[in-house]
């Protein structure tokens, strides 16, 4: 199982990027996906989420600006970023986590992080 996170970059104040998290080796149609981000001395923070269902939701700081999306045939979850601002700096991961019917298990996978930097 892997996540390949990408898409971060520089960009200005009031610009937009889409990050991209490819899945393979599992399939993402039927588990919940959200991106986080982890910011320079500061936890890391949920910012958005995608149900097996496709119901979102959002930080607070991000609504409005943020949309997450998936791709079920690419096994690929979205997460576009408009209207940027220089305190969404920070390193944004993706994470699936779910529970096995089966074994009752919990699996938990991060993807690598891609750096967004958002100038003044």
């Amino acid at each position: 199982v892997q996540l390949q996170a990408s898409g971060g970059g520089l960009v200005q104040a009031g610009g937009s990027l889409r990050l991209s998290c490819a899945a393979s080796g599992l399939l993402l149609s039927n588990k919940d996906t959200g991106w986080y981000r982890q910011a320079p001395g500061k936890q890391r923070e949920l910012v958005a989420i995608i149900t097996s269902g496709g119901d979102t939701s959002y930080a607070d700081s991000v609504k409005g600006r943020f949309a997450i999306s998936r791709d079920n045939a690419k096994s690929t979850v979205y997460l576009q970023m408009n209207a940027l601002k220089p305190e969404d700096t920070a390193v944004y991961y993706c994470n699936v986590a779910w529970t096995s019917s089966l074994s009752g298990n919990r699996y938990n996978y991060w993807g690598q992080g891609t750096l967004v930097t958002v100038s003044s």
